[in-house]
């Protein structure tokens, strides 16, 4: 039944408008990474329709509506249409009791209207409802996208949001009075921030076989060269994934809130094409490599995977896990160059990692302390565990260091080291260094990550330049 309202009626479309993200993908991914099994089993709802789906999506789902990245641009004009005597609707192909939550939320809206479960609110159904309800161009409507052509053509004005020139030139064809708002952001260097190139300082992990073998032909080092871009390629593909499977917890951290999927600064629409692309080339790249190194390749992203969706909210498992996927880049390394890993690189490495994830949790659970949360967001842990958390940190580390004396000692140190006995610097540098990082820890100046924290901080550079020292002197002396 058309209801009486005056034109001054303004119609606000949420997703890419008061919103900088979409609300389908954020159930989408909300529920995946709630409960996997539950988050998949809601695509067979789309044979029903896509309003069936967003119906299952929010019962399956649980988004923090009080993070998501609002456009505060909008929220400021309907604020103000309403002050001066407007009326303000919600609008949106949002499921309804989403749309509610987020209006009760804002409370700046006179009335919702979202996606009911068999009527998806969008385009030409959005157009033929608000004409029913508010009459024909009787309302103001802002939106954001190519499906809001059919509304703006039934509003007695139009607003665009952030639009592109294509779309903001359709819109101006078009009959009612038109006024843009805001244009779209240039994210290249959001899209390279997603793909965390800092974090490919880990992959050179996989020369680490040509280093310690001594083999340094130069098909050698293509090889690595080649399974350290496959692995930077893989890696970010799990990165972009984690984030969209992270988006509320990374939302509520206070670094990690500026990632591009948590700040709106990329449409998480694009990300699973973006993880999909990132994935592929990796793939495509491995395969030149040989059989091995693609099966290395695959059992680290299904295991990068199985910690996204499962394993990094058990307590210790995830600790394990992490050690497992720095010590799977050296085999990959050795699988690229055909060159056998040593027991003793294997146990250095396991121990070492150890100790490193150890110290991600340590920094985690301080940053919280000093936060007053009891626990960690997403993770088995709270703060209970810090010391038994650090103790694991600086054990590990040791044992690690006792590994690597063993090793200085081995008989087979007097056929790759003319000097073998310099390696033993090497071991003192690292319980200094191994030492110092737990420290750093525990006083609330670390990194969320370890390794990002080593490259960044002067000491542990220098350090790393040491060892270098040392190595070269075993080998040259």
């Amino acid at each position: 039944m058309q209801q009486d309202v005056t034109p001054d009626t303004l119609a606000v479309d949420l997703d890419g408008t008061l919103l900088r993200s979409d609300m389908l993908f954020e159930s989408f991914w909300s529920a995946l990474g709630r409960d996997w099994k539950s988050g998949l089993a809601t695509i067979t709802t789309l044979s029903g329709g896509r309003a069936k789906l967003k119906s299952q999506l929010v019962a399956a789902s649980d988004v923090d509506i009080t993070l998501l990245p609002y456009n505060e641009e909008v929220i400021e004009r309907v604020k103000a249409w309403r002050a001066s005597g407007g009326r303000t609707a919600l609008v949106t192909a949002t499921d309804q009791a989403l749309a509610d939550r987020i209006a009760a939320h804002l409370g700046i809206f006179d009335e919702v209207h979202g996606s009911d479960g068999h009527t998806n609110l969008k385009g030409a159904e959005k157009a033929r409802f608000l004409t029913e309800h508010f009459g024909e161009r009787a309302f103001t409507y802002m939106g954001d996208s190519e499906a809001d052509l059919p509304v703006w053509e039934a509003s007695a004005k139009a607003i665009t949001v952030n639009a592109p020139p294509k779309l903001r030139d359709a819109a101006s064809r078009l009959e009612p009075e038109v006024e843009h708002i805001g244009t779209p952001d240039s994210n290249h260097r959001a899209y390279i921030k997603a793909l965390r190139p800092h974090q490919w300082m880990k992959n050179l992990l996989v020369f680490l076989p040509a280093l310690a073998a001594q083999q340094f032909t130069a098909l050698t080092l293509l090889q690595s060269l080649m399974a350290f871009i496959a692995f930077s390629l893989v890696a970010s593909s799990v990165y972009v994934l984690n984030d969209l499977l992270d988006l509320s917890v990374d939302r509520a951290h206070p670094r990690k809130c500026k990632r591009p999927f948590a700040a709106g600064d990329i449409p998480i629409a694009q990300g699973t094409s973006l993880a999909a692309g990132l994935l592929g080339g990796g793939a495509f790249i491995a395969a030149f490599l040989g059989p091995a190194f693609l099966m290395v390749m695959a059992v680290y992203y299904i295991t990068t995977l199985a910690y996204s969706l499962v394993l990094k909210r058990r307590a210790v498992v995830d600790i394990c896990t992490l050690a497992l996927l720095y010590t799977l880049r050296i085999v990959a390394g050795g699988a690229a160059t055909a060159i056998p890993l040593s027991v003793w690189l294997l146990a250095f490495s396991i121990f070492f990692f150890l100790s490193l994830a150890a110290v991600k949790r340590q920094a985690e659970l301080v940053d919280n302390v000093k936060r007053g949360k009891l626990d960690v967001s997403g993770r088995g842990y709270s703060v209970e565990d810090l010391p038994i958390i650090a103790m694991m940190a600086i054990s590990s580390g040791y044992v690690a260091v006792l590994v690597m004396a063993l090793y200085v000692n081995s008989v087979n140190m007097a056929e790759l080291y003319s000097a073998p006995a310099m390696l033993w610097g090497i071991c003192f540098i690292l319980l200094y260094w191994i030492s110092r990082t737990v420290m750093i820890a525990h006083r609330g100046q670390m990194h969320d990550d370890p390794v990002i924290f080593a490259v960044r901080d002067g000491t542990s550079r220098t350090c790393f330049v040491v060892i270098l020292c040392f190595a070269f002197a075993a080998a040259l002396f």
